[in-house]
C-alpha cells in the first residue's frame, strides 16, 4: 500500500495543485502534464534532505531579438519553477527534464525557460527584469540566486575620439578614447594602422583602465593611424581615426677640425645637421655650419717686413684720404641743388596732375555658359560664370544684382533664384512672440497654425505642406489648457548646419511651446526626400536645444522604445512620436554610393509672353510637398505657369552633377540662346538639400510674334547616372490645360481642429476599443492583432512600453488615415480579431 501524504503544496498563479506519493518500492511524481517515475529505492535519509542547486540561472543579454534561456538544476527536488520579477512564470513555459543521480539514487530535475526582448522592454526603464528558480522537497524549498536578463546594444557614437597628434622623438604620447554606451559595457582595443596593438608583445605601449592609449616613447615607427576599436556581444565599432607623426629635430654634428691658414691668412672649420638628421616635419638645426678665423702672424704664409711693406701701407691710406675729401665735396653739392628745386615745385600743380584712375576691362570668363549656384539665396538674382569645381569646392566669379526674380540676364547667363512670401503677423502671432520661450517664432501666419487645447486634444495642419501635429486625448493633462502652435522654418538663420555630406531630407519643422508638459507623445508628420531604404542611409532626428545648438535625438532603425522619441518611417513621410515640443530635421548620411535623393522635376513658362524671347524654367528641388507649395505660391506671383507634369528623379551620391539641355526644336521656328550644349548644376549644390527652390533657366527666341506652337524635349540627367527626357508640345498662348490645379493639392482641411472633430474615431468608442483590446488574450485577439493587421507589427516593442498600447496605435491610425480614413475599413479589422466593438461604427453620428 502506497503511504498518501496527502496535498503537498497549492501553487499560486492558476498552477495546478500537486501531489506527492511515497511508495514502498519507488516513488511518483506527479506535476501538471509532466509526469516521471523513479523506480530505483532512495536513501532513508531523503525525507530529511533540502534541495541544493546543482546549476543555478546567470546572467545574460539579449542580442536583438532573439530570446536567451534560463535553466536551474537541482536535486534531491519535486518541482522547480521560475519567478520573474516577482510573479510566477506559467507552467507552460517551462520546459522539465527528469533524472536519477546514478552515484546517489536521488531525484535530479531540471527546468528551462525563455526569455524574450518584448517581456523585458515591457518593464524597462522601471526597474531591471530579473528571474531565480524555486525548488521543492520533501523537506523544504531552495531559492536560487537571482539572474538579471539585459537587453544588449552599443550605441554608435564615441563618447570621446582620439586626437590627432605631432610629437618629438621619445616624448609620450597620450591618446585619449571613450566608448559609446553599450550594455554589456564595451572592451576596447587600439589599431595602428589598422593592425591590432598588443602591449604584450610591445611594452612601449600601454592601455590604461579607461581606454586611453599611452606611448611610452614615441619611436619613428609610431607615426600612423591610430583608432579605438569598442566591441561587445552586439556590434563592434570604430572610432575616426587620430594621425601621429613623430618627427625628428635636426642636431649637430662635431665641429671639424680647423683649416690650414689660406693665403688670405684665413682658416675655417664646418659641420653637419646629422645628429640626428630632421625628418618628418622636424626643425633643422639652427645657426652656422661655416665658421671662419682670423690667422695669427705666426700662421699667415705672407709675412710684411722692409720698407717696401711701410711704403706700401702709406700709400694705400693717402688714397683712401682723397677719396674721403672728393665724396664730402659731392654731398655737400648735391644738397644744395635739392634744395632749390623743391623750392621750385613746392606750389606746383604737376603733384596732382597725370596720375588719374585708369580703367581697366575685364577679360571675358571662359565656359560662361555653364551653371552653378550662389549658395546663399536670399531676394537676390545671382548669376554665376566659370568652369565647374569638384564636389567640395564653391568659389568662382559672382556678379550680384537686387533685380526682380527669374529676371534673365542681358549677357546670356542663366539666373538662379531664392526668395521668400511676405507674411503679415497677426494677434496670436504678437502675443506669442512676446513671451521668452517664443523669441524664435517666425511672425508668418501663412505658414503657421495655432490653436487652443485641453485634454480632448486635436490636431494642426499646415495644408498642402504634408506637416501635422496629431495631439491625443489624454495627451494634455486634465485642468491644463495650452496654445500650441505648428510653422516651417523657412529663414536663413534658422537653416540646420549641415557637417561634411551631411544632407538635409525634410522641412525644418517648429511645434511649441518647447517645454510644456505632456503625458503621451503626440505624433509630428514630415515629408522626406530619401529613398527610405535604411541600409544606404544613416538618418538621424536632430531638434535644437534651448542654447540654439543641434542634437541627434534619434537614430532612425535604432529607436530605444524608453527613450521620448520613436519613428514611423514610411515611403515617403515620417511620423515622429515625442513628448517634447520643439524644433525638428531629419538629416542623413549616405552609407553607400546607392543612397539617392528623391529630386522633384518642375516646369514653368510665362502664362503670357509678348516678346520674342520665352523663358523656360526648371526647379530640381526635393520632393517634398512643402517645397512644391511654395514654388506653386512664388510662380504665380511672377505669372508663371506649369507647362508639364510634375517629375521625379532619384539622386544618388556619386559626386556627380546634374546636367539639363533641350533638343528638337523646329530651326526654323525657335532657337535657344545657350551657347553650349548643356547646362549644370554642381552636385554639392543639390546634394546638401539646404537651397530651398533651386532652378536653372532656358531662353529661347522665336522668329516672329506669330510663332505660338513650340515642340521640343527637355532632358534631366545626373551624370552616369539617372534621367528623365520629358517632352513638350502645346501653344504658348492658348495652353488650356489645367495643370496648375491638379499638382496643387487643393488641400482646404481647417488648419486647426480641437476636441472630437479632430479624430474619425468617436471619444467614447475609442475608449471601448482601448478597454477591449489592451487586456492581453491567449489566443492573441488584443491590440497584438490590431497592430498586425494594421500592418504596424514592426513597433510592437514600442507599442507594449505604453499605458495603453491600442490607444498609440490608433493614434497612429488617425495620423495616416486623417484624409482618407474609413471606419468601415476599421470595423472589418475589429471583426476579424473577434471584437463585438466593430458594430459600433455602423451606428449614425446622431447616435454617438
Amino acid at each position: 500500500m502506497p503511504l498518501h501524504l496527502g496535498p503537498f503544496v497549492r501553487w499560486r498563479s492558476g498552477l495546478v495543485l500537486t501531489w506527492i506519493c511515497l511508495f514502498s518500492s519507488g516513488f511518483t511524481f506527479t506535476g501538471g502534464e509532466h509526469a516521471a517515475t523513479v523506480t530505483h529505492p532512495l536513501p532513508a535519509a531523503f525525507s530529511d534532505l533540502l534541495p541544493h542547486f546543482l546549476v543555478e540561472p546567470d546572467d545574460v543579454y539579449i542580442v536583438k531579438n532573439k530570446p536567451v534561456t534560463l535553466t536551474c538544476r537541482s536535486t534531491p527536488a519535486t518541482q522547480i519553477y521560475f519567478k520573474c520579477n516577482g510573479e510566477w512564470v506559467h507552467q507552460d513555459q517551462h520546459l522539465i527534464e527528469r533524472d536519477v543521480d546514478p552515484a546517489t539514487g536521488l531525484p535530479v530535475m531540471q527546468v528551462k525557460i525563455d526569455i524574450s526582448r518584448q517581456q523585458v522592454e515591457k518593464i524597462f526603464g522601471l526597474e531591471d527584469y530579473w528571474c531565480q528558480c524555486v525548488a521543492w522537497s520533501t523537506t523544504g524549498t531552495q531559492k536560487s540566486q537571482k539572474a538579471y536578463v539585459r537587453i544588449a546594444y552599443l550605441r554608435k557614437n564615441f563618447e570621446e575620439e582620439p586626437l590627432g597628434k605631432e610629437v618629438a622623438l621619445d616624448q609620450e604620447v597620450l591618446l585619449r578614447c571613450h566608448p559609446p554606451e553599450g550594455v554589456p559595457p564595451a572592451e576596447v582595443e587600439w589599431q595602428r594602422n589598422e593592425e591590432l596593438i598588443d602591449p604584450k608583445t610591445d611594452p612601449n605601449f600601454f592601455i590604461t583602465v579607461d581606454h586611453n592609449l599611452i606611448i611610452k616613447q614615441a619611436r619613428l615607427a609610431d607615426t600612423g593611424n591610430y583608432t579605438c576599436v569598442a566591441k561587445n556581444i552586439v556590434a563592434r565599432r570604430k572610432s575616426s581615426s587620430a594621425t601621429v607623426i613623430v618627427y625628428v629635430d635636426g642636431g649637430w654634428s662635431e665641429w671639424s677640425k680647423w683649416s690650414p691658414c689660406g693665403a688670405d691668412c684665413t682658416m675655417w672649420r664646418s659641420r653637419e645637421c646629422t645628429q640626428p638628421t630632421p625628418s618628418t616635419g622636424g626643425k633643422e638645426c639652427q645657426g652656422l655650419d661655416l665658421q671662419s678665423l682670423n690667422c695669427t702672424s705666426e700662421q699667415c704664409p705672407q709675412t710684411a717686413s722692409g720698407a717696401e711693406d711701410v711704403a706700401l701701407y702709406v700709400g694705400i691710406v693717402a688714397v683712401a684720404l682723397c677719396l674721403t675729401l672728393l665724396l664730402i665735396v659731392l654731398v655737400l653739392v648735391y644738397r644744395r641743388k635739392k634744395e632749390g628745386l623743391d623750392a621750385d615745385v613746392a606750389d606746383s600743380s604737376i603733384l596732382t596732375t597725370g596720375f588719374q584712375p585708369m580703367g581697366i576691362k575685364p577679360n571675358k570668363p571662359e565656359n560662361s555658359h555653364l551653371l552653378t549656384i550662389q549658395p546663399d539665396l536670399t531676394t537676390t538674382t545671382t548669376s554665376y560664370q566659370g568652369t565647374l569645381r569638384s564636389r567640395r569646392e564653391v568659389t568662382g566669379k559672382f556678379s550680384v544684382s537686387n533685380g526682380p526674380l527669374l529676371e534673365p540676364l542681358p549677357n546670356g547667363s542663366h539666373t538662379l533664384h531664392n526668395g521668400k512670401l511676405p507674411s503679415d503677423p497677426n494677434d496670436f502671432m504678437n502675443r506669442l512672440s512676446s513671451q521668452t520661450y517664443f523669441k524664435t517664432l517666425p511672425r508668418d501666419n501663412v505658414n503657421t497654425s495655432y490653436g487652443t487645447f485641453n485634454f480632448l486634444g486635436g490636431r494642426l495642419t499646415l495644408p498642402n505642406t504634408g506637416i501635422s501635429l496629431l495631439i491625443p486625448p489624454e495627451a494634455i493633462p486634465r485642468g491644463k489648457i495650452y496654445e500650441i502652435y505648428l510653422t516651417i522654418q523657412k529663414k536663413e538663420d534658422m537653416r540646420l548646419p549641415l557637417a561634411g555630406c551631411q544632407t538635409l531630407l525634410s522641412p525644418v519643422v517648429s511645434c511649441g511651446p518647447p517645454g510644456v508638459m505632456l503625458t503621451r507623445p503626440v505624433i509630428l508628420s514630415m515629408d522626406h526626400c530619401f529613398d527610405a531604404c535604411l541600409e544606404n542611409w544613416a538618418i538621424r532626428l536632430k531638434k535644437q536645444s534651448y542654447e540654439g545648438t543641434w542634437e541627434d535625438v534619434l537614430q532612425l532603425g535604432e529607436e530605444v522604445v524608453s527613450e521620448p522619441y520613436y519613428c514611423q518611417l514610411e515611403a515617403e513621410t515620417c511620423r515622429v512620436f515625442t513628448e517634447q515640443l520643439g524644433r525638428f530635421a531629419l538629416v542623413g548620411e549616405s552609407l553607400s554610393m546607392a543612397a539617392a535623393k528623391r529630386l522633384k522635376l518642375l516646369l514653368f513658362a510665362p502664362a503670357y509672353c509678348s516678346t520674342l524671347e520665352y523663358n523656360i524654367r526648371i526647379y530640381c528641388m526635393d520632393d517634398t510637398q512643402d517645397l512644391l507649395k511654395e514654388v506653386m505660391q512664388m510662380e504665380r506671383q511672377l505669372g508663371g505657369r506649369l507647362i508639364d507634369e510634375p517629375h521625379v528623379l532619384l539622386f544618388k551620391d556619386s559626386y556627380h552633377n546634374l546636367r539639363l539641355s533641350i533638343h528638337d526644336m523646329p530651326q526654323a521656328h525657335w532657337r535657344s540662346k545657350l551657347l553650349a550644349g548643356y547646362q549644370e548644376i554642381p552636385f554639392y549644390h543639390i546634394w546638401s538639400g539646404s537651397q530651398r527652390t533651386l532652378h536653372c533657366t532656358f531662353t529661347l527666341e522665336r522668329q516672329s510674334l506669330s510663332t505660338c506652337d513650340l515642340t521640343c524635349t527637355l532632358c534631366v540627367w545626373q551624370v552616369e547616372g539617372e534621367g528623365q527626357s520629358i517632352a513638350l508640345d502645346f501653344n504658348i498662348s492658348k495652353d488650356i490645360r489645367p495643370l496648375d490645379s491638379d499638382f496643387l493639392l487643393m488641400d482646404n482641411c481647417t488648419p486647426a481642429l480641437a476636441g472630437p472633430s479632430a479624430f474619425q474615431i468617436p471619444y467614447l468608442i475609442r475608449q471601448k476599443i482601448c478597454s477591449s483590446l489592451d487586456t492581453p488574450c491567449p489566443n492573441g485577439a488584443d491590440w497584438r492583432l490590431l497592430a498586425q493587421r494594421l500592418k504596424l507589427d514592426r513597433h510592437m516593442s514600442f507599442f507594449a512600453s505604453k499605458a495603453s498600447p491600442t490607444s498609440v496605435i490608433l493614434d497612429l491610425w488617425e495620423t495616416q488615415h486623417f484624409h482618407s480614413g474609413n471606419l468601415n475599413q476599421l470595423a472589418a479589422v475589429m471583426a476579424e480579431i473577434g471584437k463585438q466593438e466593430a458594430m459600433i461604427f455602423l451606428v449614425s453620428d446622431g447616435e454617438c
